[in-house]
């Protein structure tokens, strides 16, 4: 914890700057992800020293959490277009310790099972050395897929290939792949870190993955082995890492791909992101977040031609989406509003938790994007302008879980309700 704050014993603060430095030091202890609750009291000692006193409430560390996932991008994608089938859903148990050693070490294990397989392990520790500014990670996994995207279709919606009705037998999965990954961080000052990663992954899929798209893999072979070696840079400086109101963050990132050959599946990637966050007052809010990926050289195999539509990266509003290509940009600007905040009782285990936070969002917000493919691969939505634009509502809770409840707009005229949840654990 001490390793956040950033004034020391001894040090001397001007009065006009001591409750800046003092909720600066707040941030930066629950930036950690270890505490419900941080604060900070003085008391003087004389009339011109005081004592700091650090006031937290530690979170639980060890999660045996029951999993119940969808295999689908998102919740509309699995309502609406899959009738939110149960077959289509994974379930198990991840296993996790955020804080093994004291060093906000994480301990992960995954055991997924359903509609694919999933073994994880992974192991991380940001504070490794006797100066907390060095870690590393270590991580391993193996999955099994019955169904695996093989080609988006010109309307920008995602092709599957799956061998039929689901089978109790290994018979019944179409892709097969494993990795091992590695990586090396440096954190200098207290707002950035450096990261170097390698990793070596295997893939294998049915032969007619190949048949229906021979661009799978770049070259026309059903399995394939590649190393990627990363470097990221990241700047973060925000009032809440989960879901940040105030602050600037941004990064850049480099990864390479394959072997370096002429052919399979071979890449250099830059990315870069910038992300600002203002307090209006009055409870009022406002942000913008721009960033941009590059894949070197255009012609890439489709297992590199992810864009727009995954993860955290798409157009609100473009949720059924998915727009594939080798130059991305998005901008997304949002002005938003607290409404209330309240803590409900909670005593089940007093010594652990004791209320149940919840706080609520009303938000209005504008996207851009563009993605930029070669004439080959073009597709509906690809080399021209995308936006969209709606209104929502957020909710914060415990542990940093947001809720986002959102109706969108987009350039294609088709409206609809958008449910979205990040997970806090």
């Amino acid at each position: 914890m001490y390793r956040e704050i950033q004034f020391k014993k001894g040090d001397s603060i001007p009065v006009s700057s001591l409750r800046q430095e003092l909720e600066q030091a707040r941030r930066q202890v629950y930036n950690t992800t270890l505490f419900n609750d941080v604060n900070f009291t003085l008391t003087a000692i004389d009339s011109v020293n005081v004592a700091v006193k650090v006031h937290v409430t530690e979170r639980w560390y060890l999660y045996p959490i029951p999993q119940f996932q969808l295999v689908d991008r998102n919740f509309n994608e699995w309502w609406n277009t899959f009738n939110h089938s149960l077959n289509r859903v994974n379930y198990g148990i991840k296993f996790v310790h955020y804080n093994l050693s004291g060093r906000r070490d994480q301990l992960r294990i995954y055991l997924i099972n359903g509609y694919s397989r999933n073994i994880v392990f992974s192991y991380s520790n940001p504070y490794s050395n006797s100066n907390l500014n060095r870690g590393f990670s270590a991580s391993a996994g193996y999955s099994q897929n019955r169904e695996v995207s093989y080609r988006t279709s010109r309307t920008d919606s995602v092709q599957f290939y799956s061998e039929g009705p689901l089978k109790s037998t290994t018979s019944g999965f179409v892709r097969q792949s494993w990795f091992v990954a590695g990586s090396y961080s440096i954190r200098k000052g207290f707002f950035t870190r450096q990261n170097i990663s390698a990793a070596y992954t295997y893939v294998k899929v049915a032969d007619s993955v190949i048949i229906k798209n021979r661009n799978y893999f770049k070259d026309s072979v059903r399995s394939m082995g590649y190393p990627d070696i990363a470097y990221t840079y990241q700047y973060t400086n925000v009032d809440n890492t989960s879901y940040s109101l105030k602050g600037t963050s941004w990064y850049f990132a480099a990864l390479k791909r394959g072997w370096g050959l002429t052919s399979g599946v071979d890449m250099l990637q830059v990315e870069a992101g910038l992300n600002k966050y203002f307090s209006l007052g009055h409870n009022w809010y406002s942000s913008f977040n721009v960033s941009g990926k590059l894949k070197l050289p255009f012609d890439q195999a489709y297992l590199n031609q992810r864009g727009l539509g995954y993860g955290e990266s798409y157009l609100r509003g473009l949720e059924y989406n998915v727009i594939d290509g080798v130059a991305i940009a998005l901008l997304r600007s949002t002005i938003k509003r607290k409404l209330v905040s309240f803590n409900i009782p909670f005593r089940l285990f007093p010594k652990v938790l004791t209320k149940i936070p919840f706080t609520f969002f009303a938000k209005a917000y504008t996207d851009f994007g563009y993605v930029y493919n070669k004439p080959k691969y073009d597709t509906y939505l690809t080399n021209r302008l995308l936006y969209s634009g709606g209104f929502g509502i957020d909710i914060l809770t415990l542990y940093d879980i947001n809720l986002r409840l959102e109706y969108s707009f987009n350039q294609l005229k088709s409206n609809g309700l958008f449910f979205h949840t990040q997970n806090g654990f």
